[in-house]
């Protein structure tokens, strides 16, 4: 399993290296995975993670990925859906900030479970993962902001605004529902999954 996961992991990292449409973008796009994986690198042996974390961390690593290398407004697959569905945008950048709420769910959910920071009471510890969720993905659109500062036009292709003034709303808005559908899809088979962790 681990060496699956380093297998695809660095596989998709050198794709999406190679000529990626703008370097400057790959490299903003990208940072967050590579730090993702010098953290689990770290952590690996004093704090493993369950199996389904993991596998949710390469997703949204991949995603991350695969937006660097195009840029999240021109991902050619979101192309052909907004010709196929007469969309007016690329909303590839939507399913990344639907699962910035998605995996860091399970992420907040399991350090609260583990670390007993949260009796256990599932509306409490539902409603403090999603809190978690929605300042991250805040936190996220004022380094988006922060970067454009910095950079001016060249943070364009980053930001993925597309023309949409409610970008930034609709980002945080996609955070939050990818936050409830992973508590709600996956809350059984996490729990199921420390239990067995713990009993360890």
């Amino acid at each position: 399993m681990k060496y699956l996961w380093l297998g695809i992991f660095f596989t998709v990292l050198t794709w999406s290296a190679v000529h990626p449409k703008d370097q400057f973008t790959w490299f903003l796009e990208v940072v967050p995975a590579l730090i993702g994986f010098i953290l689990i690198v770290l952590t690996y042996r004093k704090f493993p993670l369950t199996p389904l974390l993991y596998t949710l961390i390469l997703m949204h690593m991949i995603i991350l990925m695969v937006g660097g290398h195009y840029t999240y407004a021109e991902v050619p697959l979101f192309d052909w859906i907004r010709e196929v569905l007469h969309q007016n945008r690329n909303n590839f950048d939507k399913l990344g900030h639907f699962f910035q709420g998605f995996e860091p769910a399970i992420l907040a959910r399991e350090i609260l479970i583990r670390l007993k920071v949260v009796k256990p009471s599932r509306l409490w510890l539902d409603y403090i993962v999603l809190s978690i969720v929605l300042a991250f993905s805040a936190f996220y659109e004022l380094v988006e902001w922060w970067v454009a500062l910095a950079t001016g036009e060249d943070a364009e292709a980053f930001l993925g605004t597309q023309g949409y003034v409610w970008d930034t709303q609709s980002d945080m808005l996609y955070a939050l529902i990818g936050g409830i559908t992973a508590l709600l899809l996956l809350s059984r088979l996490h729990d199921r999954q420390l239990k067995k962790m713990m009993k360890v």
